[in-house]
């Protein structure tokens, strides 16, 4: 894409689609995590230590979240390397988040297994497109 003359616009439409699409998808991620701690609490012979736990590492998962999908876009759409390495950064402690949500709660529901699944599916390709992108814009060389 041609911008104003030689310049060549670098930003990743795939990653942009990605983060739009995660950003909605995480939303409805964490909408069903909380019902299902609700249900866990009430229903469960939960330890209450246990779930503290759970809710805190899920306040904890939200901020990260919030903050890698923010940096990534804005990584993205404004050709920014420092945004978007924080971005990828930021994405490791996601993905640690969306494991343990994965298996290692005290209690794991087969729905919790599938979207925790598909969010490392998200962060796979993400990862993938992010330093593809990363590698466009600190380099001469334009994809």
């Amino acid at each position: 894409v041609s911008v104003a003359g030689n310049q060549t616009a670098l930003t990743s439409t795939p990653l942009q689609v990605l983060l739009y699409l995660n950003q909605w998808f995480f939303a409805a991620f964490y909408l069903v995590e909380v019902l299902i701690f609700i249900y866990k609490g009430l229903l469960l012979p939960y330890p209450s230590d246990n779930l503290v736990l759970d809710v805190v590492l899920m306040l904890l998962f939200l901020g990260l979240e919030t903050l890698r999908i923010f940096y990534g876009w804005k990584g993205n759409l404004c050709e920014r390397s420092l945004a978007s390495c924080l971005s990828l950064f930021l994405l490791v402690p996601c993905v640690a988040l969306a494991v343990y949500v994965l298996l290692l709660q005290t209690f794991v529901l087969r729905v919790e297994f599938i979207l925790a699944a598909v969010l490392l599916v998200f962060y796979g390709l993400e990862l993938v497109l992010g330093l593809v992108s990363l590698l466009a814009f600190s380099s001469d060389i334009y994809f």
